[in-house]
């Protein structure tokens, strides 16, 4: 089995410079990727999170075989890697049991556990229950969970204040910081990890939170996309830096049409639409695949067939070459794979069920 997924492997085609190879096509429901070492070899191995299967998987690099961490789960949304006992083999959070109405939503937070060789089966132990659980990530030492909304939240206007949850090591006693954001708070980006800044994207807009000492600071960044609540906000955010100064790119509104992206003038965060074609936008993230020290944005949607875009800023402003348009990408992420010093993307599809790497 583990030999037939691995000759899965497939190069699909080469557009332009862009080599594209799919490492799997049985991701039903294909939600996240998260590019982390998993057996100590000191190379990024790919976990695949798919909502719509029970297995949590991951991709060995370089032959991308097959592994299941732990199975069993329902409606699984996001995953986070920690290494909180200093065996050089992360512990991972990873939330499940997820919908976007809270009164629906059990919110699962569990805690998995190699058994000493990560190939073989992971233990699995609950946490904590917060209804929408949907971000997990890692911060000021601990790992972050990011509701999609506060717990008594309706549709279709989600009005509430929505927390983060931290879990530090150790007892694993939730922490929570009140009123991170408001109505959907779908994206959550570290930009540090310590000490803790972090972007998030709700429908109240782009809030930077970073911890000051023993407290928090809340600094409002921008009110995103000017339609209406619950049209208004921001859904999905990343931070990234040009010659010229910081950079922050945003999916707009909630699953919107719009990439956006913010550059600073004095204390104003000025707002640009890069592109207003998007169906379903999901995932964006800025990194520098060229190496010419000015960082790209990758966009990705998963509605009208798919589409992952890259957008490169040149003298005449940003320019948008498409990458993949048969992607529903859910996810995508910027990593390193092979040690040479050049990144490479990898995404996952949500309807196209695919794992994807980009070689540039």
């Amino acid at each position: 089995m583990k030999l037939a997924a691995a000759l899965l492997l497939t190069a699909l085609s080469v557009q332009g410079q862009v080599e594209i190879t799919t490492i799997a096509r049985d991701l039903k429901g294909g939600y996240q990727v998260l590019a982390v070492d998993l057996n100590r070899d000191g190379r990024k191995d790919l976990i695949a999170l798919a909502s719509s299967i029970p297995d949590l998987v991951w991709y060995e690099n370089p032959s991308w075989t097959r592994h299941v961490i732990a199975t069993g789960f329902r409606q699984m949304i996001n995953v986070a890697a920690l290494d909180t006992d200093g065996d050089r083999i992360p512990e991972l959070m990873l939330a499940q049991e997820f919908s976007n109405i809270a009164a629906k939503s059990a919110g699962t937070v569990l805690l998995l556990r190699s058994q000493g060789d990560p190939r073989e089966p992971w233990s699995v132990s609950e946490i904590d229950r917060v209804p929408t659980s949907h971000r997990i990530r890692v911060c000021d030492g601990a790992f972050v969970n990011a509701p999609l909304t506060d717990s008594r939240a309706e549709p279709p206007d989600f009005q509430g204040t929505v927390p983060l949850v931290f879990y530090r090591p150790g007892n694993w006693k939730p922490e929570r910081l009140i009123a991170a954001g408001q109505g959907v708070m779908h994206g959550l980006f570290i930009e540090r990890a310590n000490p803790c800044s972090m972007l998030v994207a709700s429908f109240a807009g782009i809030m930077r939170i970073e911890r000051k000492g023993r407290s928090w600071r809340r600094t409002g960044i921008s009110t995103g996309s000017p339609l209406p609540w619950p049209k208004s906000g921001s859904s999905d955010v990343a931070a990234g830096r040009l010659k010229a100064g910081p950079f922050i790119a945003s999916i707009e509104p909630w699953h919107g049409n719009e990439l956006a992206v913010y550059t600073q003038k004095g204390s104003i965060w000025q707002r640009e639409v890069l592109d207003s074609t998007l169906v379903d936008g999901h995932t964006v993230l800025a990194a520098d695949f060229d190496g010419d020290g000015d960082d790209e944005i990758v966009s990705g949607a998963r509605g009208g067939g798919g589409v992952v875009n890259l957008h490169k800023r040149t003298q005449d402003g940003w320019v948008k070459t498409p990458l993949d348009r048969s992607l529903t990408a859910a996810s995508c992420e910027a990593v390193d794979l092979d040690g040479d010093a050049k990144l490479e993307l990898v995404c996952i599809g949500s309807a196209t069920a695919e794992l994807r790497l980009y070689r540039f």
